[in-house]
């Protein structure tokens, strides 16, 4: 055995450690350097970049970490754009795909050549009509950054263009006057980012000072130390280089909107200065360039494409996967062995209008919703803090009752009357009897009289009369002492006030009709507001006890009887004088006219309103007497519990001054040696303890199949499940029957129900099914379930058929069967046509092109085709951007003149030659979901079904990952047909709509259904249409300055 120096090893194991760490370094640094030639990378952990520098302040908006370009180094725009010309796109047209996997990350890594005229102006790039004051909200812009509306320069780093909802960002050169720190500050309304490269690279920019980061954070104009994030660290800048520079700016619609960059030197005692156009200079000179050329445009970790937004948990149902989304692309099992599954029968349903006349826009009221099942979460809950309208109460109802109406609180013990007494609801009272929206402010300028009715017991029991006539007097009470003689008031009434000649009902239903009138009318009295005094002894709720007599109609108001303060009718005048009020401690005088009192009483002419209704009250005077009091409590005091101070002790200064001095006096004193007022009002005990019982309720129960164009927030009508699993159930019971048990049920995806309550209802069924020794299957057909009684002569007569129309099967218990609707299946490899008329939308054909190809790559479908009509676009060449995008087919046709809705959607359907195609008459700012194609094929039978899908518009400032915005339930813009149809019901109304927009979509709609088609009409999930507004739109142009170019919205 050959010798071995196992003593040396040991000796020197550590320089051994040494030289195998050396080598492995060394072997990774080639491994390194290797993959940068060949364009990759090794992945750094922690997120070190290329320097060493540790990248933890550069983070944008998205919370992407915008400075980690190891993707691939050295990865210039000009590589980027190459790639680009490979695959067959130009490099001057970048088209940014919305839908699908997002792109790489591009960042502009080497700037375009400078020259020397760029100094003295900076690149602005503005970003109109969108919401929100973060910078954030600005990313997430469809057309950010790359598209903005328009491109202009600046000639320093202030700007206030004196608007609203809009976004900035100002991009260029920073040139320093000589070598040294500085500091940077930035200010703005509202938030802002400035952002700064060591070099004049953009892909190295990083953030070094911000206005807030979500959208409620401002500035006053030059406050540059407000917030510590506005002031930068000192950085080491050289006279003789140029550095990127990258400002965001987001206003809303409020504030004075500015943003303006200062800098000084790292020296004590200097103050920020406005950076000047004699240290900027231009990115690149754009002022020549088209809209849609976008190649020179720089993506720096501030402003790219392709970020991945961080993940959130859906604020909308609608966003949550459903099978529905991509069932389209499993395959279809063949018609051909769905044949002769049902007995085919006859399909004419009821509700066909054909040859009906119509009356002009009147179309709406013919079309009619389809029942889906499973739920398909179209309904837009996340909308109903601010729309209700699902809901079968008024929005006032719930804004005041809520939903207690469906809510039966539990019996309460017995040795618990008084707080069953105190917290008796009034939440089931009619709605009638409450105030009126518009009555809601009203007043009561003068006092009218009551009169007290007998009761069972013995007692008086209050009882509103008629009013009296105008200028009437009434008799005042006898013995009225001086602590009880006051002025009335004005005061608050309810809206039941007027019929306060019957007592209401506590719970719904029709109020008792009215008792007999007295034979002698009991003296008149002038009520005011129940005040505060001592507690009445229990005897004064001896009448509401159960025993005794009905409840009062607002027992709520009345939980603790008081004194009635005796008023005096007619009060001599007196002088005016000034007097302090109490206000919680502070002292207000104030004069008072003598004839004040007067004009209380008879100012208003005409009839006066009864009063409401009046409580018995007991007189701690005169135990033998019997007041009726009057409550002019509004709705919202009578909801919530009375407590001593707050109003109260207003309405005690309003009628302190009405009193007699010495009453006034007397009360002062008694106050200051009492102390605090006991309040005979308790505070209302919480019974946290309180059950309730409640039944399941399905609001979808009451509504109907009618178009409803009352609420925008409601999705798309539930079908019960036990009926779509009964027509499922017997569907996969005669194909078995038919194919020998060959096909299993795996899921019931969708479920689609138009009702016909005389002849039977329509189904599209669509199952997913797995067939013995092969794989999963869809499933997807028309059925029709008829009923027993419907004839089969009630078919149309029109003779178009070729099969006769046989007659559909009963079972032998009644009940209907299901059969195969004649002339109604839909065709799965149909060419559909997208017709789109445009002119001056370059950002938006852009994106409508990208959603188009993205479609096309993601479904591999190649049956359809764009058609874009051109009314002579000055800001884009639309005919190459369709050569240059990725489409299966597309054709291009040029208009002149103005633009036209009608004319140019006529002119695209011309231009279709297959009469058994589908045409889609298409608008430009739509965003498609995956299963768009399907939809449209699914719902439109030649010479049966037309589509219209209902879609969602967006809000301002809202994008498909956080949807808010409304069902456009109005609209009929997006319509699918066969062409043939689309031709024999005349086209499009090319005269009447030819210098007018709007209405056109309706008027088609009248001579589709007067046709004989009917119009499916569904909420499609994922279907939304972008916000814009239609400032500047089809080319119109605003004064601008000298060299921007802009685009229509």
């Amino acid at each position: 055995m050959p010798w071995f120096p196992v003593k040396k090893i040991r000796k020197q194991i550590k320089l051994l450690l040494l030289l195998v760490l050396l080598t492995c370094a060394a072997w990774l640094t080639y491994v390194h350097l290797s993959l940068v030639r060949q364009g990759r990378a090794l992945r750094q952990r922690l997120g070190y970049g290329r320097d060493g520098e540790k990248l933890t302040g550069v983070t944008d908006g998205r919370g992407i970490r915008g400075a980690l370009s190891t993707g691939r180094a050295e990865d210039s725009s000009e590589s980027r754009e190459e790639e680009q010309a490979a695959d067959g796109q130009g490099p001057d047209m970048l088209l940014p795909g919305a839908t699908g996997r997002p792109p790489p990350l591009n960042l502009t890594h080497r700037a375009p050549p400078w020259r020397e005229e760029y100094l003295g102006q900076a690149n602005l790039h503005v970003f109109e009509d969108w919401c929100g004051g973060a910078v954030g909200h600005l990313r997430r812009n469809l057309h950010f950054p790359l598209f903005p509306h328009m491109r202009t320069t600046v000639k320093k780093l202030a700007v206030s263009p004196k608007w609203k909802n809009y976004g900035l960002r100002i991009f260029g050169f920073l040139h320093p006057a000589r070598d040294g720190d500085v500091q940077f500050s930035v200010a703005s309304d509202d938030n802002s980012e400035f952002w700064l490269s060591p070099n004049e690279s953009p892909a190295g920019a990083q953030l070094v000072a911000f206005v807030g980061k979500t959208g409620s954070e401002w500035t006053a104009p030059g406050e540059f130390t407000k917030f510590s994030s506005q002031v930068s660290k000192p950085r080491r800048l050289m006279a003789s280089r140029r550095y990127y520079f990258e400002l965001l700016h987001k206003q809303d619609d409020r504030g004075s909107d500015h943003v303006e960059v200062g800098w000084r030197a790292f020296l004590p005692g200097l103050k920020f200065e406005v950076i000047g156009s004699a240290h900027i200079s231009l990115y690149t000179e754009e002022s020549a360039l088209m809209m849609d050329h976008v190649a020179h445009v720089p993506q720096s970790p501030a402003s790219h494409v392709g970020a991945r937004l961080p993940q959130e948990e859906p604020r909308a149902d609608m966003l949550r996967p459903d099978p529905r989304d991509t069932f389209f692309l499993t395959p279809r099992v063949e018609p051909s062995r769905l044949e002769n599954v049902l007995e085919p029968c006859a399909y004419a349903p009821t509700y066909v209008v054909k040859d009906f006349p119509i009356a002009r826009y009147q179309g709406l009221q013919f079309v009619y919703l389809s029942f889906v099942y499973p739920n398909d979460h179209t309904r837009l809950t996340h909308m109903e803090t601010e729309n209700k309208c699902f809901y079968r109460e008024s929005p006032l109802y719930l804004e005041r009752f809520g939903f207690y109406k469906y809510m039966k609180m539990d019996q309460e013990e017995e040795g618990e009357e008084d707080e069953q007494v105190q917290r008796r609801a009034f939440l089931f009272l009619n709605p009638d009897d409450f105030l009126d929206e518009e009555d809601d402010g009203e007043l009561l300028d003068s006092l009218e009289p009551t009169e007290a009715g007998p009761t069972r017991s013995g007692r008086r029991r209050p009882a509103a009369r008629a009013p009296t006539e105008a200028g009437a007097t009434p008799t005042p009470p006898t013995s009225l002492g001086p602590t009880h003689q006051r002025i009335p008031r004005r005061s608050r009434a309810l809206s039941w006030a007027a019929r306060a000649a019957r007592p209401l009902p506590l719970l719904l239903g029709r109020a008792p009709p009215p008792r007999a009138a007295a034979a002698q009318q009991p003296a008149k009295v002038y009520v005011t507001r129940v005040r505060p005094g001592p507690r009445a002894p229990p005897r004064a709720l001896e009448a509401l006890s159960p025993g005794g007599p009905p409840w009062p109609p607002f027992p709520g108001v009345f939980l603790r009887p008081r004194p009635l303060p005796r008023v005096q009718l007619r009060a001599p005048p007196r002088p005016p004088r000034s007097r302090g009020y109490r206000t919680g401690g502070s002292q207000a005088t104030g004069p008072r006219p003598p004839s004040q009192a007067q004009a209380t009483q008879g100012s208003r002419q005409g009839p006066a309103r009864p009063l409401g209704h009046a409580a018995p009250t007991e007189n701690l005077n005169t135990s033998s007497e019997t007041q009726p009091v009057t409550s002019f409590l509004s709705l919202s005091q009578v909801s919530r519990p009375q407590l001593p101070g707050g109003e109260e002790e207003e309405e005690e200064e309003e009628e302190g001054d009405d009193g007699a001095p010495g009453d006034e006096a007397a009360s002062e004193d008694s106050e200051e040696a009492a102390g605090p007022t006991l309040s005979r009002w308790r505070e209302e005990a919480i019974d946290w303890r309180r059950t309730f019982s409640v039944g399941a309720v399905d609001f979808e129960l009451l509504r109907s199949d009618w178009n409803d164009l009352r609420c925008n927030v409601s999705g798309n009508l539930q079908l019960p499940e036990a009926e779509a699993v009964d027509v499922v159930a017997q569907y996969m019971e005669r194909l078995n029957a038919r194919h020998g048990g060959r096909y299993a049920l795996l899921r019931i995806v969708n479920v689609e129900k138009r009702r016909d309550s005389a002849r039977g209802s329509r189904f599209l069924l669509e199952l997913e099914v797995r067939e013995r020794g092969g794989g999963r299957l869809r499933l997807s057909e028309y059925v029709f379930l008829r009923l027993p009684g419907a004839r089969a002569a009630d078919a149309d007569g029109d003779g178009e058929s070729p099969e006769p129309t046989p007659a559909a099967s009963l079972r032998p218990d009644g009940r209907p069967e299901l059969c195969r609707p004649l002339r109604l299946a839909w065709r799965q490899d149909v060419m559909v046509h997208f017709i789109v008329p445009v002119k001056n939308q370059a950002r938006w054909v852009a994106q409508f092109l990208a959603d188009m190809a993205a479609l096309h790559t993601r479904t591999g479908d190649s049956h359809f085709s764009v058609v874009l009509v051109d009314f002579e676009s000055e800001d884009m060449d639309v005919e190459r951007a369709l050569r240059t995008a990725r489409l299966p087919s597309y054709q291009y046709l040029r208009r002149t003149g103005n633009f036209e809705r009608s004319a140019g959607l006529q002119a695209g359907v011309d231009a279709v030659a297959d009469p058994s195609s589908i045409v889609f008459l298409c608008d430009l700012h739509i965003h498609f979901p995956p299963g768009i194609l399907d939809a449209v094929r699914k719902h439109c039978v030649e010479g049966r079904l037309a589509f219209a899908p209902v879609v969602m518009r967006l809000g301002c400032g809202s994008w498909p990952g956080d949807p808010h915005g409304y069902w456009e339930v109005n609209g009929f813009g997006l319509f699918g047909i066969y062409k043939s149809d689309f031709d024999r019901i005349g086209g499009m109304n090319t005269e009447e709509f030819r210098d007018q927009w709007g209405g056109e979509d309706w008027e088609l709609l009248d001579r589709v259904l007067q046709a004989g088609l009917e119009v499916e009409r569904l909420r499609l999930r994922h279907f939304y249409h972008y916000y814009h507004s239609r400032r500047g739109m089809w080319g119109t142009r605003g004064r601008g300055r000298k060299g921007a170019r802009r685009e229509g919205p």
